[in-house]
């Protein structure tokens, strides 16, 4: 007859102490992400109030200097686009017109169907401003 054999009785201790300490380990460190419990309201959103913030965000707005920008479609409207850089041209019907936009020490007039028209190449008196 064969004996049996029989598993360690610390190997079970081990594993159990091994799964203990990985669910453990991010209560210990602190770095548990935890819902916050606001049973009063208090920092609840409302989706007005998202809708507001939205529409006016409290980050300050990207301000350009545009007056480098000499040539501007005769009776077209202009209108800036600080964020990117360049100023879109619109027809008095409001159909896109071109749009110029700055590239290194020029500036680059494109047309409606964004093939390059004009370029301007700008000063070092005022590329320093």
């Amino acid at each position: 007859m064969m004996p049996l054999r029989r598993k360690k009785p610390g190997l079970k201790i081990w594993m159990a102490l091994a799964s203990l300490w990985v669910f453990a380990l991010p209560v210990v460190s602190g770095n548990v992400a935890m819902a916050d419990d606001d049973s009063d309201g208090e920092g609840v959103h409302t989706p007005s109030e998202m809708r507001r913030l939205a529409a006016k965000p409290p980050l300050p707005r990207a301000q350009r200097d545009f007056a480098k920008y000499k040539f501007r479609p005769p009776g077209d409207k202009v209108m800036e686009q600080p964020e990117n850089n360049r100023l879109l041209f619109w027809t008095q019907d409001g159909k896109p017109d071109g749009y110029a936009q700055r590239r290194g020490s020029s500036v680059i007039y494109y047309n409606a169907q964004g093939q390059a028209t004009q370029i301007q190449h700008l000063t070092a008196a005022e590329m320093a401003e």
